[in-house]
């Protein structure tokens, strides 16, 4: 791991429940109600190239699955609740959902069962029920406002919802205010990313969103042409428009390409090849980091990152010297808190800046990486044999 120092993402309860510890309820943690300006210096030297997925993660739909917001609620639900099989019986070992792995042992309702319907609704899930209701009832749309069709969506109850979550723009005002200087990338697997563009374009160039009206103060541009990346075994093409970039002309041509994107944009990634490599992280998506890089530092927002590489989205490619071409794989955990960040759907539906201080935690202790040192491939091979 790069820094054992790092602020951690979450604080946990010591209350155990069968030998388990609990991760503190969302609504109840306060390790995110700090002024954000207070985390970050005016005008950090370093820009920030945010990659952010789209589905469970500023989008309570699934695309893919053709999930509406109920039902990609309940899923996520599912992934972060934690229990074990007990003599043919499904048992509990957390009352709360979490990210993390409570207790040694312990696997997710999702990976036992798959993907169930109506998890709350019936089953063993039903514990879980408030916490959807209470998630519900935050993302919904203010009642005296009409409905939008871009920036609203009507749920399987009839109810309307917030299609992008409003902790996304909040995040834009809070680190232009901060004087971050940051670009967006889009990056998912799905087919919404045209209709994403479209929306935020609207928001951002014409104050369409009548939570955020000055956001166009900001000036910031979008490319709304949504560009695809495909990888193979020869290497990985990304091409939007009339750009066309290969890694066969060497990755720190693709690297410094994606570290010049301006404004908000975005890319299709290639489901079919995570599929291929059995979803683990050498099939996800790609992600050139530098450490030596001090004017650019690249983060992945995503709900499927995890610590697990056999069950991780993100496929991060760490370069080994400075302007070097070569580069290695890095676990997910290596990168955790400073270029990886797990999302929490539930948080970031209800704390509005949960997007900006997930960033500033990444911002610090990448600073703090950067100082202290960057381990070499030889070291992080000795450590993982510790």
């Amino acid at each position: 791991m790069y820094n054992s120092e790092r602020v951690p993402e979450t604080s946990i309860d010591q209350n155990q429940t069968n030998g388990c510890r609990s991760d503190v309820d969302s609504d109840k943690a306060d390790q995110y109600k700090a002024d954000p300006t207070d985390s970050i210096p005016r005008r950090p030297s370093r820009r920030i190239v945010l990659h952010f997925d789209l589905n469970n993660t500023i989008l309570v739909s699934k695309g893919v699955t053709r999930q509406r917001t109920v039902a990609a609620l309940e899923y996520f639900l599912s992934t972060v609740t934690w229990g074990r099989m007990t003599k043919g019986k499904w048992q509990w070992l957390s009352e709360v959902p979490s990210l993390l792995q409570p207790c040694e042992g312990a696997i997710t309702y999702y990976t036992q069962f798959g993907r169930v319907a109506d998890f709350t609704t019936v089953g063993p899930g039903r514990q879980f029920r408030k916490v959807l209701e209470e998630h519900l009832e935050l993302l919904q749309w203010p009642s005296d406002i009409p409905a939008d069709k871009e920036l609203s969506v009507k749920g399987e109850d009839g109810k309307l919802y917030h299609w992008i979550l409003p902790s996304f723009f909040q995040m834009l005002q809070d680190l232009a205010s901060q004087g971050v200087e940051f670009s967006v990338l889009f990056r998912t697997f799905g087919s919404d990313l045209p209709r994403v563009l479209n929306a935020v374009k609207r928001v951002v160039q014409q104050g369409s969103h009548p939570l955020f009206p000055d956001l166009p103060a900001l000036k910031l541009r979008v490319n709304s042409s949504a560009g695809r990346i495909r990888c193979s075994g020869k290497g990985t093409t990304l091409i939007r428009g009339e750009e066309h970039l290969s890694t066969r002309d060497g990755e720190r041509h693709v690297y410094q390409y994606l570290s010049s994107a301006v404004g908000l944009g975005g890319f299709q990634d290639h489901f079919g090849w995570w599929a291929r490599n059995t979803y683990s992280i050498l099939g996800g998506k790609p992600l050139w980091i530098d450490p030596f890089d001090n004017k650019v530092q690249h983060i992945f927002i995503d709900d499927n990152i995890r610590q697990n590489d056999e069950d991780s989205i993100v496929h991060p490619k760490v370069f080994l010297e400075p302007e070097g071409l070569q580069t290695r794989t890095a676990s997910a955990s290596e990168l955790y808190d400073l270029c990886l960040i797990q999302n929490d759907l539930l948080k970031a539906i209800s704390e509005p800046r949960y997007f900006t201080q997930r960033i500033q935690i990444c911002m610090k202790n990448y600073e703090g990486n950067r100082q202290t040192g960057w381990p070499n491939e030889a070291q992080v091979k000795s450590e993982s044999v510790k």
